[in-house]
């Protein structure tokens, strides 16, 4: 595929690395030329020196062809007007790396859809996503995000006795944003039917909102587990992401951020967490916070020396678990020996996100599930695919699901008496067997409807 760069600071240069590594073909567009030259001295791209606004530019770099154009500088505007000449001059899909939240907000103004950006990007966001992940899978066997975070997929053992064992699904009264995408057990794997019933070990995929999912669980587990004790150092982005992830959830959250403008701002967003005016990084402070008492504490300065320091000292006064932001790629080794747990580089993070984009056709996002065993897909909805034909409930959907669908400013999980309309991205589980069948109901012109 051809990709097109935009910005060759160290978020392009990781993004860039990456997708040479798996045999794309990469051009970087940088306004500094030394920039550009230190990305060429150790990787096999091609480069052009100016503004990422300017069509000409842009037209050097070849996007009329690229198959996706990533707009990653360190200015939010630079990202929105790069992405958006892209999209318009003949590029495939686009991406913008967005710092802003008010960008992201679409119940204010839709930025996204004003500039025609097929996705607006927070590696804050994807930071505290993984961060998230990584704490609440101790309770799970897997999860993913997708459709910008707002609808999770969630793999969990069913325990012997719990509410949900040995009752048919149509029985369980399962509330309307919430899907059981499969059941696995040794005997296979399979996307279940309203008169299927779950055994006792079996594992569960259920796909839906946060909120929704959390009530859904208690039906699968004999008794609901101890709340979890989080401590968060540092309210910026990252760590207020985190906040609201988990606030939700099964966990009593603190938030430390010794800025008390910034506490003002964190406690007005976040309803269910404890805001504290505190230094998370020094060790008397953190010894007021009981960090010692937590289960998990999660180091979210701005700083990576910061965030190994004070993961260390959290270990020391007896934080169970630690989690931490770095940023720099040759702290990996350096934090790994000093038992922390998880250290999560939102370089990485992006890195990984946009391996997902890079698909042929109308899949903009793949994610392997349940061991292999599914897939889950975000995709487009074009004109005259079979997929628009009917609604959900009259579709030939064999082994395949559709989780959600994003339309516009909403994303929800659909009912049978939905249908897809072009221009919408469905959330769909597939099974790996069924890949094939599946996508040609997003092709324009295949035959999708039962009986035809």
């Amino acid at each position: 595929m051809n990709i097109v760069i935009l910005g060759a600071g160290t978020v392009g240069t990781s993004i860039a690395e990456t997708l040479c590594e798996h045999g794309q073909n990469v051009c970087i567009v940088d306004a500094s030329r030394k920039a550009l030259e230190r990305v060429e001295e150790s990787l096999d791209v091609r480069s052009v020196c100016g503004s990422a606004c300017e069509a000409i530019t842009l037209f050097q770099a070849g996007v009329q062809s690229a198959d996706l154009c990533l707009g990653v500088t360190s200015q939010d505007e630079v990202n929105l007007v790069g992405a958006s000449l892209a999209r318009a001059m003949g590029a495939r899909r686009s991406v913008a790396r967005m710092f802003n939240p008010a960008y992201r907000d679409s119940s204010t103004f839709d930025y996204r859809r004003h500039f025609g950006i097929d996705r607006l990007l927070s590696l804050e966001h994807l930071t505290a996503l993984e961060l998230a992940k990584g704490i609440r899978t101790q309770r799970l066997l897997g999860i993913e995000n997708f459709a910008r975070g707002e609808i999770e997929v969630q793999e969990f053992a069913v325990e012997a006795d719990s509410k949900a064992v040995n009752v048919p699904l149509k029985n369980l009264d399962l509330p309307k944003g919430v899907r059981i995408g499969l059941i696995s057990n040794g005997k296979g794997t399979i996307i279940p039917g309203a008169d299927d019933m779950i055994g006792a070990d079996d594992r569960v995929t259920l796909i839906g909102t946060v909120d929704d999912l959390e009530d859904v669980r208690k039906l699968f587990e004999r008794k609901a587990p101890p709340r979890l004790n989080v401590i968060i150092a540092g309210g910026g982005e990252i760590g207020l992401h985190v906040a609201r992830l988990l606030q939700a959830g099964r966990f009593n959250v603190v938030l430390m951020e010794d800025d008390d403008k910034r506490c003002e701002y964190l406690a007005q967003r976040l309803d269910k967490t404890t805001v504290l005016h505190a230094d998370g990084t020094r060790v008397s402070e953190m010894q007021e916070a009981r960090v010692g008492k937590a289960d998990v504490f999660v180091a979210a300065t701005g700083h990576d020396e910061d965030n190994i320091v004070c993961g260390v000292e959290a270990r020391e006064l007896g934080s169970r678990q630690i989690l931490t932001v770095v940023r720099r790629p040759d702290y990996a080794n350096v934090v790994e020996k000093l038992g922390i747990d998880l250290a999560v580089s939102p370089r990485d993070v992006m890195a990984r996100q946009v391996l997902g984009m890079i698909e042929a056709g109308p899949i903009t996002c793949r994610t392997p599930i349940s061991g292999g065993d599914a897939e889950v897909w975000e995709i487009e909805v074009n004109r005259g695919a079979a997929i628009t034909e009917a609604p959900l409930k009259d579709l030939a959907l064999h082994r395949s699901l559709i989780a959600a669908i994003e339309r516009e400013d909403f994303i929800r999980v659909p009912g049978a008496d939905d249908q897809l309309t072009p221009g919408d991205t469905a959330v769909v589980l597939v099974q790996t067997d069924s890949r094939d069948e599946t996508l040609k109901l997003f092709d324009s012109g295949k035959p999708g409807r039962n009986g035809r």
